[in-house]
């Protein structure tokens, strides 16, 4: 057993660039702290239906993502290192402004966002800024992705604060003209810092290019968003059935989901970014099954911590509307778990192109999020969004683990750390201090 620990471990600490896995948890949870610092000074300066308002905001700013990401997306990581810069970044720019434009436009015959203007800016511009993200990461440059996500976070802050206390405008629409422009600055820098190495004559519009781009990126977009409308459609059945103030709620709850799986996707990252530079498919699954195991206890321990806070705390954060941020969490719990771990999996099949599972998971939780949400929400509200969100989570990663040791082989180590990894990890982090 001893040997089949080390033998998980060597060949990530020998391929790996040395701190790039501990660099990038350490960005996230910084990402993590400001976020809830955000989270915090919304619900207490705006209230829940303040936060509802943002939450859904956001929801229909990530939902039009997902048409641009076919672009600007995992096809800009993955043809980073096929294709010239020159040929790739064209049909991202083209397609970011097409998308942010024209997705908006549909939705205000939908559903007529409140905030219409604020949503295409900030969909243009959060697509423009993400081609040029992905392609740090498809470059291997780690570095910048991990500065550039951090800075969304302080920049945004900043703004919000200049807005809020030196211009004195104090509504909701301070949230949105901040973050207008940390996106428009974050991309400004980004695209020099990417365009002074190009040859301008070399731009092009090549058609094999963009349909290698198209055919990669609309396979794991579909994924994508099945997944996020089994993140995120428990706001609009509660907007529908309960009202706003139960978004607001509700989203809090759902914020620290997302603060848990802050270690899986900060593996998964840079997990993704070796696996489409790399040609041994051992190294691959044996990296995925690394991931894992930390991801796993890791995200154990901080659903711990947050069920042990008293609903009391939580209260005295957010604010008295938020009382039921614990019972939410509690619910929770499984799903977050359990999506944690099945994020790194997920990774592993985007990074060797096996994209088909992805759809199917995404589809079955989707499936069975839309049909139960019709009968438990109008009769539980928030505490059937948490039910159905809960079981759909760990349907559709359960999905993803029976799909994934199909093709491996299933060992209880895969989910224990032993006293060998502990101490290659400890010497990591130790050695990098």
């Amino acid at each position: 057993m001893m040997y089949l620990s080390t033998s998980l471990l060597n060949p990530y600490n020998n391929k790996m660039k040395q701190g790039t896995i501990l660099k990038t948890f350490f960005s996230r949870f910084l990402i993590l702290i400001l976020n809830f610092g955000l989270v915090i000074y919304s619900t207490n300066t705006w209230g829940s239906e303040g936060k509802g308002t943002i939450s859904l905001m956001v929801a229909d700013l990530t939902m039009i993502s997902f048409f641009a990401n076919v672009f600007v997306g995992s096809s800009m990581s993955y043809f980073a290192k096929r294709f010239r810069t020159e040929e790739i970044l064209p049909f991202a720019y083209l397609w970011s402004v097409l998308m942010g434009m024209a997705i908006p436009i549909f939705f205000s015959f939908t559903h007529a966002p409140e905030y219409y203007g604020y949503l295409i800016i900030l969909s243009v511009l959060s697509s423009l800024l993400s081609a040029n993200v992905n392609l740090f990461v498809g470059q291997q440059n780690i570095r910048m992705f991990n500065l550039y996500t951090v800075l969304q976070q302080i920049i945004h802050i900043v703004f919000i604060i200049i807005i809020v206390y030196l211009v004195k405008i104090a509504s909701v629409n301070a949230y949105f003209m901040a973050q207008i422009s940390c996106f428009g600055l974050l991309f400004a820098i980004s695209s020099f810092q990417l365009l002074k190495g190009c040859a301008f004559k070399n731009i092009s519009f090549r058609k094999k290019v963009g349909y290698q781009l198209f055919d990669y990126g609309w396979k794991t977009q579909v994924s994508a968003f099945l997944q996020f409308l089994n993140y995120r459609l428990s706001f609009y059945f509660l907007e529908y059935f309960k009202g706003i103030t139960s978004v607001g709620i509700f989203s809090v709850g759902i914020a620290f989901s997302e603060a848990v799986w802050t270690v899986s996707r900060s593996l998964s990252v840079v997990l993704y970014s070796e696996v489409v530079n790399n040609n041994n498919p051992y190294e691959a699954v044996e990296k995925t099954k690394v991931s894992l195991k930390v991801s796993f206890w890791i995200s154990l321990l901080f659903i711990l911590i947050m069920l042990i806070i008293p609903a009391q705390v939580y209260a005295w954060i957010f604010g008295k509307d938020f009382s039921r941020t614990k019972e939410i969490v509690l619910l929770l719990s499984p799903g977050i778990l359990a999506i944690a771990v099945s994020n790194i999996i997920g990774y592993y099949f985007a990074g060797i192109n096996k994209l088909r599972i992805l759809n199917v998971k995404s589809l079955i939780g989707l499936v069975f999020t839309v049909i139960s949400s019709f009968y438990v929400i109008p009769k539980w509200g928030i505490t059937g969004a948490c039910i159905v969100t809960s079981i759909s989570y760990c349907l559709s990663s359960g999905i993803l683990f029976w799909r994934f040791y199909q093709i491996t082989e299933f060992r209880v180590s895969d989910f224990m750390l032993s006293n060998t990894d502990m101490n290659l990890l400890l010497n990591k982090v130790l050695k990098k201090k």
